[in-house]
């Protein structure tokens, strides 16, 4: 599975990793902000590829968990919503507003290759697959956003709301859309300090 093959997803170590997690996202999802021990523990065995000053909001939905690295100083907004049966690895610095969704998984474009079936252990599955998904660091990824498999954030980009990214946006670009596309370059002129208006 993690390396982007066809791979059964009912298997029985998939299933227990996958309901070990549901879990672990229920159990988050029904603590409140200031319960942050309580959310550390279950952060510990959700997510334990985390770094320092990660914060989640909640609620989260984690398909395995173990498969998502996230950096220092990660920020995640209300519904965020994980696939990761590839890896998923998001740089430090990265913030994410609510109902982000990061998709790993692929399915058959045939219907023939892609309906269940009972496989040679008696049980029903289908055929999946996946890509590995990656964001860099000093990332901003606006709200309603949908990362597809395969998909390349390079450092310092902001991704617009409601976009669905598909490819791979190079470092320090502004990009947005259905699919998302490089718009330009963030540079020195987007400092606040030009933005009088703003202050």
């Amino acid at each position: 599975m993690l390396a982007g093959k066809i791979y059964d997803p009912n298997c029985e170590e998939l299933l227990r990793l996958r309901q070990t997690a549901h879990r672990l996202c229920k159990l988050y999802n029904y603590t409140f902000e200031e319960e942050t021990e309580k959310r550390a523990e279950i952060l510990k065995q959700l997510l334990p590829d985390r770094g320092e000053g990660a914060y989640l909001q909640g609620p989260v939905y984690f398909d395995y968990g173990v498969f998502t690295k996230v950096g220092k100083n990660f920020y995640a907004n209300f519904n965020f919503t994980v696939l990761d049966v590839c890896p998923v690895t998001i740089g430090d610095n990265v913030f994410v507003g609510p109902n982000v969704s990061i998709l790993a998984p692929k399915h058959p474009l045939c219907f023939e290759d892609r309906n269940a079936y009972i496989g040679e252990k008696g049980y029903a599955t289908d055929k999946e697959y996946g890509a590995p998904v990656t964001i860099g660091d000093n990332c901003w990824i606006a709200g309603n956003v949908t990362i597809t498999a395969g998909a390349k954030i390079g450092n310092g980009c902001v991704i617009g709301a409601g976009s669905v990214v598909t490819g791979t946006i190079p470092d320090n670009t502004l990009a947005y859309g259905v699919p998302c596309r490089a718009v330009r370059q963030i540079t020195e002129a987007d400092r606040l300090e030009f933005k009088k208006e703003l202050f």
